[in-house]
């Protein structure tokens, strides 16, 4: 075995064998430029060779992963969001002294040579085989593009990139063949430019224009000799020259960089001296990524958005597609959010309801006609930590909302009325409505009845309930037992129907369960956002139209804009208009004088309807004008809390009901998003009434909503863990909830009461 030199370092043997073998290398990969895809060298062994022959044509222009942004319909940001940060910009948008800089320090004979560097390799094998080591890399600035190319395609994959930035003679002669071509097709500026766009610089910022922002605030066309000299300095080890958390290093890094300017001509080095006296003098920006940094509390609208996108097979044939286009970015999405209606609902949640509280609100606010969301949000803010929360309470599950959504209560009672006009029921339609009645027998269903095989019984809010009732009174004091005969009278199909139009559905995607609890008493869970697009149908003469949250979408890809199609709104007729006007009129009296004065609206008409479940676990109200649409729902995301003598918003509430906290929530919240639009008026109809009835506060107190405490008005009914019922018998479905450990979900436990209103 040869023997080392005293001092440690190589004989002259040693030195001159390993240069040799490094030459017979590089000789090896140069040679490998000519070869075939698999060649005889059997280099494809060694390193995945393909086909030398086709040059990728995302090689020349690559989809560079940017930054997307979300706009409001103003054209306001809600925020931006980005796998990579990075905003692609042309080269004469970037400073000439970072062209100068990189060129310099990465690769100075960028203008002199072709793709391959032949005197750059043979000055590198020298260095190297004097050292005794590999000191000096010989890859052109080219080269350096082509595996970028490759790693950005590779994108968070670890397997892929791997795979393009191992250290085999394989990969080394691939990337020096597409060096070849991409000389060839792009030549020199295009090459400079789309790698100052595409590199690392750290920080999280992808391309000259981010690293611009991010350490100086400022854009790359204006960034300064010494400035351009550091970021070009960072390239070579974005961790180890980080500016941020190593200011020596990344000085003397930068020095080197100015000197190597002087060295090559580009500036004198008095100019270099001076620059390297400088300090660096960062200006450091934040990243500022995601949903969680939207303005204006819509963080929950901006993830929203985001599902929407990676769900809707108008953006991609597959979920993957649509995510590589989402990853991909450089989208403008212009949404549907009213920037004005969005404050609104934000401020009269803040207001009403404390981040701090035991229950959370939920409020979204949608136009009736277009289906378009002009505001959503909630109590607890979009996060990780304590009262923080990354579940949207307005949203189906599929959305990134709850399991289940929430149980309606009295909410739902005008779709049962809705669907007997619809059936020619009159409005003054009278039923007994005693107090307290055993469900009956059997209720027709679409296909099999339900058969009350446990004797289940209901009752209403107060004893002093006690009918016969017309509709136009039963609605405004939310009489349960009139509304249970109703469907006895009509069947559960109509029901099913009207629903079916409203689009209404369990907050997992599930049609309502065709059982009593479900169809008249709102035991169900269903989202807001759903209940708000249904109730907009009320407004908009019985059209219903499809939630929408994005007007437009822009895409840049390599300079380049194009339009991508969006999802539309479909409106479609969901009942008559006189059944809808008949409603209108109908739910004016909750807010006029029944169970929702509380939430009425003193500058324009408005309609609504009141709800609390079982134990007051939820509380809604949901209400509409003619041109505008809103569900706010008060509760536990568990469903563990009982609102009775609790605190929200700071206030004292010995019993929590739909008109008392949501309603005022809703109030507000519309007040503000309707605050100089335009005043219209429902097309009222005239209901007879046979003899004038007390239609004044039912909770006892003279103030209160009647549809409070309902979870003691079902006796007897114990939960069998979800049974939905039928002609085989089993017990009453209205679900509870339990809650798994670390998260929640909302089906029946099978030991507690009927959640109804």
């Amino acid at each position: 075995m040869p023997k080392k030199r005293s001092g440690g370092g190589l004989s002259p043997t040693q030195q001159a064998a390993k240069f040799l073998g490094v030459s017979v290398l590089a000789g090896a990969v140069l040679a490998g430029i000519a070869l075939p895809a698999v060649g005889a060298l059997g280099l494809a062994a060694k390193g995945s060779v393909e086909s030398f022959d086709e040059l990728p044509a995302n090689l020349k222009t690559p989809p560079l992963s940017q930054r997307t942004t979300i706009l409001d319909a103003n054209g306001g940001t809600i925020a931006t969001v980005y796998s990579r940060d990075r905003t692609v910009v042309d080269l004469k948008d970037i400073s000439p002294y970072m062209q100068q800089a990189i060129v310099a320090i990465e690769d100075a004979r960028f203008y002199q040579h072709g793709a391959v560097d032949l005197k750059g390799v043979l000055r590198a094998l020298n260095r190297n085989a004097q050292s005794g080591g590999v000191t000096e890399g010989a890859s052109t600035l080219t080269q350096q593009y082509v595996k970028n190319v490759f790693v950005e395609e590779a994108g968070d994959d670890a397997t892929k990139v791997a795979q393009a930035t191992q250290q085999t003679l394989g990969r080394k002669i691939r990337e020096l063949k597409y060096a070849i071509q991409v000389e060839e097709e792009l030549g020199k500026k295009k090459i400079l430019e789309n790698y100052l766009n595409i590199t690392f610089f750290g920080q999280q910022a992808y391309g000259v224009e981010a690293a611009a922002q991010r350490y100086f605030s400022k854009s790359a066309k204006d960034l300064k000799l010494q400035e351009a000299a550091l970021l070009a300095g960072i390239v070579q080890s974005p961790s180890r020259y980080d500016p941020v958390n190593d200011e020596a290093e990344a000085t003397k890094r930068r020095n080197v960089v100015l000197q190597r300017m002087a060295d090559v001509g580009d500036i004198s080095q008095a100019e270099a001296d001076k620059a390297k006296g400088t300090l660096l003098e960062l200006k450091v920006s934040k990243p500022k990524n995601g949903c969680i940094t939207a303005v204006k509390g819509a963080s929950f609208f901006c993830k929203y958005v985001e599902k929407v996108f990676k769900s809707d097979p108008v953006f991609g044939k597959d979920r993957e597609a649509r995510a590589k286009i989402w990853n991909q970015g450089g989208l403008t999405i212009r949404t549907t959010l009213d920037p004005q209606a969005q404050e609104s609902v934000q401020s009269s949640l803040k207001d009403h309801v404390y981040q701090s509280d035991k229950v959370a609100a939920a409020a979204t606010l949608v136009e009736p006609g277009t289906g378009k969301i002009l505001g959503m949000g909630q109590s607890k803010p979009f996060g990780y930590g304590k009262n923080e929360t990354e579940l949207n309470f307005s949203v189906d599950k599929a959305y990134g909302g709850s399991n289940f959504g929430f149980p309606t209560g009295s909410t739902f009672k005008p779709f049962v009325a809705a669907a007997a006009l619809e059936e020619g029921r009159p409005p003054t339609q009278e039923y007994p409505a005693p107090y307290e009645m055993p469900y009956p027998k059997t209720v027709r269903g679409c296909e099999k009845p339900w058969v009350n095989d446990g004797g289940y019984k209901l009752e209403n809010e107060n004893e002093s309930e006690v009918g016969p009732y017309r509709l136009e009174d039963a609605m405004a004091k939310s009489v349960n037992t009139y509304f249970v005969q109703m469907i006895e009278d009509i069947g559960m199909c109509p029901v099913v129907n009207i629903t079916d139009k409203l689009h209404v559905r369990q907050g997992n995607g599930d049609k309502i369960p065709e059982v009593p609890s479900s169809m008249t008493l709102g035991s169900t869970g269903i989202s807001p956002l759903t209940m708000a697009s249904a109730y907009a149908a009320f407004a908009s003469r019985g059209m219903y139209c499809t939630p929408i949250a994005i007007e437009s979408i822009t895409q840049k890809i390599g300079g380049q804009q194009k339009s991508l199609e969006v999802p539309k709104s479909t409106c479609s007729r969901a009942m008559s208009e006189k059944t809808a006007d008949t409603i209108n009129t109908l739910l004016r009296g909750v807010v006029d004088s029944g169970t929702g004065q509380e939430a009425g609206l003193t500058d324009r008409q408005s309609a609504g309807k009141t709800g609390t479940t079982d134990e007051r676990r939820n509380a809604w109200f949901v209400g509409y004008t003619p041109n505008l649409s809103g569900a706010v729902w008060v509760g536990s995301a568990t469903q563990k809390v009982k609102m009775r003598n609790i605190y929200i918003g700071g206030q004292y509430n010995e019993l929590v009901f739909g008109g008392r906290v949501p309603g005022p929530i809703w109030r507000d919240a519309m007040a503000g998003a309707l605050e100089g639009k335009p005043v219209d008026s429902f097309n009222l109809v005239d209901i007879p009434r046979a003899d004038p009835r007390d239609r004044g506060d039912e909770d006892g107190n003279g103030n209160g909503d009647n549809d409070g405490d309902n979870g003691d008005n079902v006796i007897g009914g114990l939960v069998n863990g979800g049974n939905t019922g039928g002609t085989d018998g089993g017990a009453f479905p209205t679900p509870t909830f339990s809650i798994p450990e670390g998260w929640w979900q909302g089906q029946s436990n099978g030991n507690g009461n009927g959640g109804r209103d």
